[in-house]
């Protein structure tokens, strides 16, 4: 009778629960989804990606409506879903303006309008779900720049006209093509999103412009048609086709890049899980952005295998996920069933028992297979997380392979000015022939062979990256050639007084090696060792036989050293050091670890107290294959030294007619670049006293010397070009000296900066010495038009608002306060600098650079001037009019007046 009971209550718990489950069901958040997908692989996709999402939130009541590609009927759709009172409408709009009533009723009749993908006409709607169209096509026309190597011509594809995402990408596209001058859109065809809207139109095309180089289209679909047309005119293999969409499905976008049909495929993802996660914040009301925008990537050949495989597991998640569902579905109305039999047989004992056991074996049954969906849901989420984390790795390693190549770019236009420079000297120079003409031929053979070094390490990047070397070793000396190597360093390591030694006890001893990979390896670590070494220090290289059939060669250098906690990215391509302010590449060391290891070697880096990296090769041939090994012995090519070896110039011929150092200019170079420095001084000090600075002291430098004129670089030690050239212009005591910018950034931003921060010329690298010294000279013939203003106007000078330049400021304040004190007998130089606000020394300078003279004697004229305003107003005699203007006698005073003005003060006094 106990069991019989306990069973009677269990059922009618049972029912109770059912009841409860289903008056929570009422209360469900009602989302009605207008759906208005063009194609079937969308819908299909957009669908389940949102149906997933629903089924992950049993409080959610989703509606979907299909309208076909028919705006009528997606318009009727939304209607439906106001009358019923949804709680949320998502639209997907077929076109913008049809559209945009409907949606204005929804938000009057207080539900929000999340709408997606596409944008109604304007902002009177709740938020935005999609893809930056403009980005999309931003993102089209950057790859094609950054891919091209051909004719730099491009046909359009848009998509169909009043659609909101045609007109944006076509927008972004045509922003950066025509940023590029290289690039033009030779014809842009209008299409429907559909294959056949394409062909005729695109025939036409080609067959006007054979020679196109990139085709890109709106969708895969069209970009499809537009390779099965070029295909027609034999010029499938010659032009190369971007599309958009990525789909993964039968002639998807990610399938036609991976067969060859596309070069790349712009990511153009639904958001259907993230559209209703915004619908549920919109009903929750929480705080949410107008528009949200959906990440996206482009998908080439590099990586289209690993989105493919992705997407593949999350479809077969998603498939598994839908599996789940039905089989809840089917659960839920089992147990619906069995809900309402145990209603109607609540006091048949055996049927409420056994009912009761299959409704428990239902709930655990239930709640296994949701578990198990939630384990599914997070290996997708987790899947996601993955996709985006290497979109963002690909993104960070595109950038820093753009940085480096604009980094490098600028470190050939320093060689490249020197040669033109020399070149440029020995053309207008006729006496050079047969003097000093092959110490200027040795400095651009060097800096030509530095150039050559520079673009062949490009070169072997790119090779290693394509793994096409392949080594050729040799049966090779180490110490001779390794000695060999040294001889291209004993200058540089003589100039700077750098202890450059070689130990090996084993003279000859034998190695197999590529002599011309080996020869690089050497020359990227003496470079970076001498680099970094400072003057006085040491370098060694060390050859130790190992017991184990090895050798160590180490480079030991008293440089710098690196970071500690930096030590394992040293081999990393593009890594600089935090400690390293000097113009690298940063492929250098990379390049120096790959070719060691063709040797079947290792590279290392100790820094305790400097550097030290330590090579080990095996000895004998037993390690490398047949193929890598040659008999004939190469030759080791000499290599130039990148060092500027000042005694090189010390030939070069002398003006026998130079000016006089008294009458010199003086001139402060702020350059870091030693060659460049020296090829400067060597050619402007017959002319002007030449003063140098690396930029580390150059304020100080250049406030110490105030020179006439000031050649400064941007890229420097300590501060750049721009900081050095608005202090010097800001500074009272320096304002007044001219600034030539000599700089190889030649984009506008950077001249604009420039010439915002004061400096007076902005000359770009390469540049023609001619032009440099006519600069030069101008801008001096300049200073002294307006030292002669000052100088015969000096007590006229218009006010600051006229001109507004420091030196006229200064030059007012300064006559008015000595106007104001003219009559007081007790004024002094120091008085006056006290008012000013600087030291007399400084006082002294700024005068004499401004207007030619002293302090002193401008002080005295402006005494001078007031004496002859006094003596034609006769209102004091000449001796009353000297004691008043504090000179010392009558006597003095008429000699200082008549050494101004050519006449006596008595005869001035009688002629006015």
């Amino acid at each position: 009778m106990y069991q019989f009971i306990k069973y009677i209550v269990l059922a009618f718990a049972v029912s109770l629960s059912l009841i409860s489950c289903k008056e929570k069901q009422g209360n469900k958040i009602k989302v009605g989804f207008s759906q208005a997908m063009t194609t079937d692989d969308w819908r299909k996709q957009m669908n389940s990606s949102i149906k997933i999402e629903a089924s992950l939130r049993p409080e959610v009541d989703l509606t979907i409506k299909d309208a076909n590609n028919n705006v009528n009927k997606q318009i009727e759709d939304i209607e439906k879903f106001i009358s019923n009172k949804v709680d949320v409408i998502i639209v997907s709009p077929i076109q913008s303006k049809p559209l945009t009533a409907v949606v204005e009723k929804s938000i009057k009749a207080g539900i929000p309008v999340l709408v997606v993908d596409r944008k109604i006409e304007g902002e009177n709607y709740t938020a935005y779900l999609g893809a930056d169209n403009i980005e999309i096509g931003r993102i089209g026309a950057r790859y094609i720049i950054s891919h091209s190597k051909g004719t730099g011509k491009i046909i359009e594809i848009t998509g169909a006209n009043g659609s909101s995402p045609a007109y944006e990408r076509s927008l972004g596209f045509n922003q950066i093509i025509n940023e590029n001058k290289r690039f033009s859109i030779v014809k842009t065809i209008q299409g429907d999103w559909e294959k056949e809207s394409v062909k005729e139109p695109l025939k036409i095309a080609l067959q006007q412009n054979p020679d196109v180089e990139y085709i890109f289209a709106h969708n895969d679909r069209m970009a499809l048609s537009a390779w099965e047309t070029a295909k027609t005119l034999g010029l499938e293999n010659k032009i190369k086709f971007i599309g958009v969409d990525a789909l993964n499905s039968v002639n998807g976008g990610i399938e036609l890049v991976k067969n060859g049909v596309l070069d790349g495929t712009i990511l153009y993802p639904t958001g259907g899980n993230e559209a209703l996660k915004l619908a549920l914040k919109i009903y929750n009301k929480e705080s949410i952005s107008k528009n949200n925008i959906l990440n996206t990537i482009v998908i080439d050949k590099n990586n289209a295998e690993i989105i493919e495989n992705q997407m593949d597991k999350v479809d077969q998640q998603q498939v598994v996920i839908e599996s789940q569902q039905e089989a809840i579905k089917v659960q839920e109305k089992e147990y619906a069933s069995q809900n309402n039999l145990v209603r109607l047989l609540s006091f048949f004992l055996v049927i409420i028992l056994s009912l009761t056991i299959y409704s428990i074996y239902s709930t655990i049954s239930i709640s296994k297979k949701k578990k198990q969906l939630e384990k599914i849901n997070q290996t997708v989420i987790h899947q996601n997380s993955e996709i985006q984390e290497m979109a963002k790795l690909a993104a960070k390693s595109n950038a820093a392979k753009l940085s480096f190549f604009t980094g490098l770019s600028h470190e050939f236009k320093t060689p490249i000015t020197l040669i033109m420079s020399y070149v440029e000297s020995l053309i207008e120079n006729d006496k050079i022939k047969g003097t000093a003409l092959i110490d200027e031929v040795k400095l651009i053979h060097k800096n030509s062979n530095r150039l050559l070094r520079l673009i062949n390490q490009l070169l072997d990047f790119r090779k290693i990256e394509e793994q096409k070397f392949t080594l050729r070793a040799s049966n090779t000396k180490i110490y001779d050639f390794t000695n060999e190597v040294m001889l291209n360093f004993k200058g540089e390591a003589a100039r700077r007084n750098i202890d450059f030694q070689l130990i090996c006890k084993n003279k000859n001893l034998d190695l197999f090696i590529d002599r011309n990979l080996m020869d690089k390896v050497y020359f990227n670590l003496l470079s970076n060792a001498f680099k970094f070494t400072p003057d006085n220090g040491k370098i060694t290289i060390s050859i130790i036989e190992s017991s184990d059939n090895s050798v160590k060669i180490h480079f030991k250098d008293s440089g710098i050293g690196i970071p500690e906690n930096e030590l394992s990215n040293v081999f990393n391509p593009f890594f600089r050091a935090s400690n390293n302010n000097k113009n690298s590449s940063g492929i250098g060391l990379h390049l120096s670890k790959e070719f060691v290891l063709l040797h079947k070697g290792n590279i290392e880096l100790k820094s305790k107290q400097g550097s030290e990296f330590v090579i080990t090769l095996l000895k004998g041939n037993e390690h490398l294959q047949p193929s890598e090994i040659i008999q004939k012995v190469e030759n080791l090519s000499s290599i130039p030294s990148l060092i500027t070896d000042n005694l090189e110039l010390e030939s070069e011929l002398k003006d026998l007619n130079a000016i006089a150092d008294s009458e010199k200019h003086s001139l402060l170079i702020i350059e870091d670049n030693a060659d460049l420095v020296t090829f400067l001084k060597a050619k402007l000090s017959n002319e002007y006293i030449v003063n140098i600075s690396d930029g580390s002291d150059a304020i100080e430098k250049a406030l110490e010397i105030i020179p006439d004129i000031i050649i400064c670089d941007i890229n420097l030690v300590d501060k750049d070009g721009y900081e050095i050239s608005k202090e010097l212009k800001k500074d009272l005591r320096s304002s007044h000296i001219p600034i030539i910018i000599l700089t190889a950034q030649s984009n506008k931003e950077a001249v604009l900066k420039g010439l915002q921060s004061g400096v007076d010329l902005y000359l770009t690298k390469p540049f023609s010495l001619s032009i440099l010294k006519q600069s030069i000279l101008s801008l001096l013939f300049n200073r002294e038009k307006l030292r002669y203003y000052y100088t015969n106007n000096i007590y006229r000078v218009e006010p600051e608002s006229k001109f507004g330049n420091q030196e006229q400021t200064f030059i007012t304040k300064m006559n008015s306060i000595i106007m104001a004190n003219v009559e007081n007998p007790k004024f002094s130089v120091e008085e006056l600098a006290d008012k000013l606000g600087v030291s007399r020394v400084q006082l002294y300078r700024k005068v004499k650079a401004i207007i030619g003279i002293n302090i002193s004697d401008h002080i005295n004229n402006v005494k001078l001037e007031k004496a002859a305003e006094l003596l034609k107003s006769n209102e004091m005699n000449i001796s009353e009019i000297a004691y008043s203007l504090g000179f010392s006698s009558p006597n003095y005073f008429s000699t200082a007046f008549k050494n101004k003005f050519g006449i006596s003060p008595k005869e001035y006094k009688t002629s006015s």
